[in-house]
């Protein structure tokens, strides 16, 4: 009885071992560095530019509203000793009000940017990820990683997906 299990699971497990090897040879593998075509796809540096436009306002007047709150610092800093107390209290007060206009600006600026950083890039991710998927369909590969320690020439298709991106974006712009 014991043997025949023995025999029995003996089986299986060469079995098992033969079919995985078969599989094995048969699998086709690849990987894409998608942190490389997040920052090398044209997409990626049009999404840059159209960012930079929407926000470069609000940019220049944080920039403006801060050399304002210097200048103000500046000015006490160098005439707070022959300005009268009231004077003094009154900058004071002008200075610490615009100080936190400003950090409220500021955090606001900061929030709206990366909102709409996460908004357009989580459309290019999904069109990133269309691309791999029909290089995998037109190619016949089984699967394909993000990323890895090293990869061969032969299995990263980093640069496959990036001609195609290429083209895509060159066509969309037509």
């Amino acid at each position: 009885m014991i043997l025949k299990k023995c025999v029995t699971v003996l089986l299986i497990t060469i079995f098992l071992f033969f079919a995985q090897t078969t599989v094995a040879a048969d699998l086709k593998i690849g990987v894409v560095d998608v942190i490389k075509l997040l920052e090398e796809s044209p997409q990626a540096e049009d999404l840059r530019k159209k960012l930079e436009a929407e926000f470069q306002r609000r940019q220049n007047d944080l920039i403006a509203k801060q050399q304002q709150l210097k200048k103000l610092s500046d000015k006490l800093a160098r005439d707070g000793s022959v300005m009268s107390d009231a004077e003094v209290k009154r900058l004071e007060q002008d200075i610490r009000t615009r100080r936190r206009q400003l950090n409220s600006t500021s955090d606001e600026f900061r929030e709206d940017l990366n909102l709409r950083r996460n908004e357009e890039s989580q459309k290019l991710r999904q069109q990133l990820t269309e691309v791999i998927h029909q290089l995998g369909k037109d190619e016949d590969i089984d699967l394909i990683l993000d990323s890895a320690v090293y990869a061969s020439a032969r299995v990263n298709l980093t640069e496959k997906v990036l001609t195609r991106l290429r083209e895509q974006y060159k066509t969309s712009r037509k």
